[in-house]
């Protein structure tokens, strides 16, 4: 019984040391594989907001849009009364 449990603990023990070192080993390969995909994922989101920037109207054009053919509600909202408060 008693082999049986320090047999366990020796067992966590060298488990435990064996993560460690393979954590310092790999730990920045891990990392720089991270710092990698980041870098793709944000650099291809800059290049489509610089696309859409592009062709978003600039400052001072004039942009017609005919696509809408749908007549505006005449229900704006609820009416609510104010009053001063002194």
């Amino acid at each position: 019984m008693l082999i049986n449990l320090l047999r366990t603990i020796a067992i966590i023990i060298l488990v435990i040391y064996g993560l460690r070192i393979l954590g310092r080993l790999f730990g920045p390969l891990l990392l720089r594989y991270v710092a990698k995909k980041a870098e793709k994922k944000f650099s291809e989101q800059f290049k489509q907001h610089a696309k859409n920037q592009q062709q978003s109207p600039r400052e001072g054009e004039t942009v017609i849009d005919k696509g809408s053919k749908t007549k505006p509600s005449k229900k704006v909202g609820e009416y609510i009364d104010f009053e001063e408060v002194d």
